[in-house]
């Protein structure tokens, strides 16, 4: 099984779980289940034609799936995916 980590920020939206095992076999797959099993997580990371939006960052183990297959990336046994959400705000002075 692949493991999902759960970033702090959308633990609200998952019972504040920090992970989720997968055997799912791309990456948009394991996105997919994890938020069938959460369901107020999709509109966190889901846009309306069903691709993970574009402010989300996803790295398969230490590498972010933009510079491999993007969502179609595969996922295997042991493989970690983590799901990095934009922070935003702050003072710039």
């Amino acid at each position: 099984m692949a493991k999902i980590i759960i970033p702090t920020p959308l633990r609200k939206f998952t019972n504040n779980q920090a992970t989720l095992e997968t055997n799912a076999h791309t990456v948009l797959e394991a996105i997919r289940e994890l938020t069938i099993k959460y369901p107020d997580l999709k509109n966190q990371i889901i846009d309306k034609n069903g691709d993970i939006r574009k402010f989300i960052k996803i790295y398969l183990d230490d590498t972010n799936i933009k510079t491999l297959d993007q969502d179609k990336t595969e996922v295997s046994a042991g493989s970690v995916v983590s799901i990095i959400p934009a922070i935003a705000g702050g003072n710039i002075t």
